[in-house]
């Protein structure tokens, strides 16, 4: 449920949320308005337990959640705990093997702790997809991929790049963004935000909530760390 919290709604302390460190913002007048508004906006961030530590990429949308959360926003914290075995193919050059139900589990034993480093877990709204997710049937899963076409998916740069080189490129990969887009559904996102190799799955959520009938989400995507090897480091 969201919790009661008295919202900042300081234009300057707003300003600085929305410029310190975003990539970029969808559709930023809108969520400056609903910022100001004084409402309780529901913030949704959502991380996939492929491994037992949380990746130091992340730290930077972790703190920008905790920016939300100091101005007294609601923050809906997804455990992946079905998507990640199924495996998100963004900014991936190569298909992602799919990982068992235990592996999961054993990788987010610790990551609540990791996370209450940065966040303030007492105001953190946890929820695992496998919940939903699990229960999907084809018939709903069918019309979910409706919304989106063959020719969309493969205009992705790491699709476009593996069908060019004759790489296989799995039907399972293509319905992770669907399976991220329902999540904003089940946990009524005002807000997404992820990294920018996340632009496509955020945008799915729009499609999605919009395909039931609910407000579209407002997206924001953090500037990402490079790694040593000059890549960008994934959130």
């Amino acid at each position: 449920m969201t919790t009661k919290a008295s919202i900042n709604t300081d234009r300057e302390k707003i300003s600085d949320l929305l410029e310190r460190g975003t990539e970029d913002i969808f559709i930023k007048d809108h969520l400056f308005e609903a910022l100001i508004s004084g409402r309780q906006l529901r913030i949704k961030f959502g991380i996939d337990p492929t491994g037992p530590k949380i990746h130091l990429g992340r730290a930077t949308v972790l703190r920008k959640l905790k920016a939300f959360q100091d101005l007294g926003h609601h923050i809906v914290l997804i455990i992946g705990d079905f998507t990640a075995t199924i495996g998100d193919a963004s900014d991936k050059l190569e298909k992602r093997p799919m990982l068992t139900r235990e592996e999961v589990k054993e990788n987010f034993k610790d990551y609540e702790n990791q996370i209450g480093k940065i966040l303030d877990l007492s105001k953190v709204e946890y929820a695992y997809n496998s919940d939903w997710l699990e229960k999907i049937g084809f018939r709903e899963l069918s019309e979910l991929a409706e919304c989106f076409s063959v020719q969309q998916m493969l205009a992705r740069r790491n699709f476009s790049e593996r069908y060019e080189k004759g790489d296989e490129i799995s039907v399972r990969e293509f319905n992770y963004p669907l399976m991220q887009g329902y999540d904003s559904v089940v946990v009524k996102a005002d807000v997404e935000i992820g990294g920018f190799d996340q632009l496509f799955n955020l945008k799915a959520g729009r499609v999605i909530q919009k395909h039931y009938g609910m407000p579209e989400q407002d997206i924001m995507t953090c500037t990402m760390l490079e790694g040593t090897d000059g890549r960008k480091m994934s959130t």
